[in-house]
């Protein structure tokens, strides 16, 4: 049974890397792994209780997170539509390119943490597209974006899908990972912008008109006022929410959006007509988030369970271990390693091969896992789904990206780790 799991994820897993190549979906490539998987192990176990049993803890587990990723990515689209971000992007303003780098990836850091690192690439590399004409610096500032959203995103229990997983499942908690690794994932972030900003000294920049004045308008700077800071509360409140009711996030991501729909029914949709009215409602907003991300997530998490119930992950853990005798150099590989593959079942699989009675929550592991997880993407364009998006908005060619960006993510990773392990020996 072991071997044959372990061959059917390795399948899972390579065609799920190799998505572009096999022109297969990673979401499809999930789910039939995760089939394979429960039907290997539940013919092999002959205990059709027992795997009842696990079956279902883990799909409410699973089910937690998709929820809550539905539900956040519904709160964005929302806002989205109705031109909400121009709240913030018709504020940048600079003079020279270097200070314009700096201005996008700062912003974008932030950003990132409120909403998460995906969406926040999708609206500031649209925003350079429109702001710079030159194809050379729009590439530029699409591969700093990419960087400093996975930066932004590792330390925000709303910030990257894997920082979420941790923080769901209990293994952090919010002003803990925000406290530990917001430092290093600053680091992560100026070391390649200091590095970009130098050689772009000199470079003048004349910022063209608004981009307000570039698109159609559906939204009054009211509505629009309304439905950014609305929902932005909506997205902050949800760790207030688990705090104070200690009830599993989902729950308040879809009590937030029920009151933001509510509120954009009754004060925005009212005041539209036609097409304007069409795209400010929710039902708009639906169909636009990204739903074969989610049954990816949800996918990849079962199969992953499979290995953990058979004790595959506790196996590999203990291996590990023996092999290289440090945590922070197996979670430093975990990270590097997710530049290759997708972080997700990377942190998955970190989550089935060590115990929370072994590593607390909000230890060492924990935290340096969201760090690594998040930020090691970053070294290659398909190592995170930001990097992903930047790459098909942008045109970004795999092999420019290795030559001007890999070694600077890479100089930023391992200096935020250094920087997050002499921070944790300082502070413990």
């Amino acid at each position: 049974m072991t071997a044959a799991l372990i061959i059917v994820f390795i399948l899972a897993y390579a065609a799920i890397a190799l998505e572009e190549q096999i022109k297969i979906n990673k979401a499809a490539a999930g789910l039939i792994g995760a089939g394979l998987l429960w039907i290997i192990y539940a013919m092999s176990v002959g205990n059709p209780e027992l795997v009842d049993e696990e079956l279902s803890h883990s799909l409410i587990e699973t089910a937690q997170i998709a929820f809550f990723l539905m539900g956040a990515m519904t709160v964005v689209e929302v806002v989205d539509s109705h031109d909400g971000f121009e709240v913030i992007t018709s504020r940048i303003k600079a003079k020279s390119l270097g200070a314009f780098v700096w201005m996008i990836g700062i912003v974008t850091f932030f950003l990132s943490a409120v909403l998460d690192n995906l969406t926040t690439t999708i609206v500031m590399v649209s925003l350079a597209r429109k702001l710079l004409k030159d194809r050379n610096d729009f590439l530029l500032l699409a591969g700093t974006i990419v960087i400093s959203a996975n930066a932004g995103g590792a330390w925000s229990p709303m910030g990257d899908v894997t920082t979420t997983m941790l923080w769901i499942g209990g293994q952090v908690t919010t002003i803990p990972i925000i406290t530990g690794v917001i430092i290093p994932s600053l680091i992560n972030m100026i070391v390649p912008l200091t590095l970009i900003s130098y050689s772009l000294r000199g470079r003048t920049f004349e910022m063209p008109g608004t981009v307000e004045g570039q698109r159609l308008q559906y939204t009054t700077k009211f509505e629009r006022n309304l439905m950014f800071f609305l929902g932005l509360a909506v997205l902050i409140s949800v760790p207030i929410f688990k705090s104070v009711t200690h009830l599993p996030p989902f729950l308040g991501i879809l009590f937030g959006l029920g009151l933001l729909w509510a509120v954009g029914d009754i004060v925005v949709r009212p005041r539209k007509e036609g097409e304007a009215r069409h795209h400010v409602t929710i039902a708009n907003a639906l169909t636009r988030i990204d739903m074969a991300a989610v049954v990816f997530f949800v996918g990849i998490l079962l199969a992953v369970a499979t290995l953990q119930h058979a004790g595959i992950l506790a196996t590999l853990a203990t291996w590990l271990d023996v092999t290289f005798g440090r945590l922070d150099i197996i979670v430093i590989i975990i990270g590097l390693v997710s530049a290759i593959v997708d972080n997700v079942p990377m942190v998955a699989a970190a989550m089935g091969m060590y115990s929370i009675e072994a590593h607390p929550t909000d230890s060492f592991l924990w935290e340096f896992l969201a760090y690594c997880a998040g930020t090691g993407g970053s070294i290659l364009i398909i190592g995170s789904a930001a990097g992903v998006a930047a790459m098909g908005i942008a045109k970004i060619d795999f092999f420019w990206y290795v030559r001007k960006f890999s070694l600077l993510a890479l100089i930023g990773y391992i200096a935020g780790a250094l920087a997050y392990i002499g921070q944790y020996s300082l502070l413990h």
